[in-house]
């Protein structure tokens, strides 16, 4: 079933089927990054301004990171002519089904220019022994994989951001063809233009999000379903998207270095933060969310 607003909920976190945490990482080199194109408002002014040595050692640091945090990290080389193919979290939806099959949802891209990055992603989910699902023909719009449907940690249960990259029919979609609860997020902000850059949930009951970026019943079936909100200075979610953190394993947190306040509230909350720099990434519009995909 698909939620649309807080009245309309039935069921708590704890009453969601269980979902182990995913142990795997998948990152796709960035020999190929680069500011080409805007398709969204943080690449505005950067086009042809990325220092592709910089951004290696940026992306091996967060590669790095993951593997002394005991993750199983997964390598794909980038493609030629695809500089957003390094942000991995967009082009699929990995799931894992209560009786134990793997699979991916296939993305389609929004914009033109990054749905060539798709068919590289599935044909390595292919050769893990992933069952590979498409969105039908008849069911209308764009979806931006775990850009904009994030898995609650610990439940089979999804939430999906709609409104600038995803349409909110392919939500009633997955959620009859993966069959779990999908509550959806309707985001208002062009700067929060996919849900992993507002909303990024640290355990079963935390998360950091951005209210500016949620109309009301957005926050309000949040609030419903999180007990512990940590909202994040719209200072530092929109110009180093500390809202595009990870929390692989609730506990640490994975973030943008220099976003002082919304380290000093996880430190406050019991988490662990880890800064790192992802500064030539930000250029494109994304930080450490994007540029990894998490798979079971």
């Amino acid at each position: 079933m698909r939620y649309l607003k807080a009245d309309q909920l039935d069921f708590t976190i704890e009453t969601t089927p269980p979902m182990p945490l995913p142990r795997r990482v998948l990152m796709v080199t960035p020999d190929h990054f680069d500011v080409v194109y805007v398709i969204n408002p943080h690449m505005e002014g950067h086009v042809g301004q990325i220092d592709r040595t910089l951004a290696r050692q940026q992306w091996e640091a967060l590669r790095d990171t993951y593997q002394k945090l005991g993750f199983d990290v997964h390598v794909l080389e980038g493609a030629p002519g695809l500089p957003d193919m390094v942000f991995c979290a967009n082009q699929t939806l990995p799931f894992l089904q209560e009786n134990g099959q793997r699979g991916v949802v296939l993305s389609r891209m929004h914009a033109p220019q990054r749905r060539a990055e798709v068919p590289y992603l599935a044909r390595f989910f292919e050769a893990q022994g992933y069952t590979l699902r498409s969105i039908p023909e008849d069911v209308p719009g764009s979806f931006e994989g775990m850009g904009d449907a994030l898995w609650h940690p610990g439940h089979a249960l999804l939430w999906g951001g709609y409104g600038f990259r995803t349409d909110p029919a392919v939500y009633e979609w997955l959620a009859q063809t993966l069959g779990v609860r999908v509550i959806t997020l309707h985001l208002t902000d062009p700067d929060f233009y996919h849900l992993d850059t507002c909303l990024s949930l640290l355990d079963a009951g935390t998360a950091l999000y951005v209210p500016a970026a949620f109309d009301d019943e957005g926050r309000a079936l949040l609030h419903r379903l999180i007990p512990h909100l940590i909202e994040v200075p719209e200072r530092e979610a929109r110009e180093l998207l500390a809202c595009n953190a990870h929390c692989p394993d609730g506990r640490h947190v994975l973030i943008q270095r220099g976003c002082t306040e919304t380290i000093a509230r996880l430190r406050a909350a019991g988490f662990e933060p880890i800064e790192l720099e992802t500064s030539e990434f930000l250029k494109s519009g994304g930080s450490v969310f994007c540029m990894k995909l998490m798979f079971f």
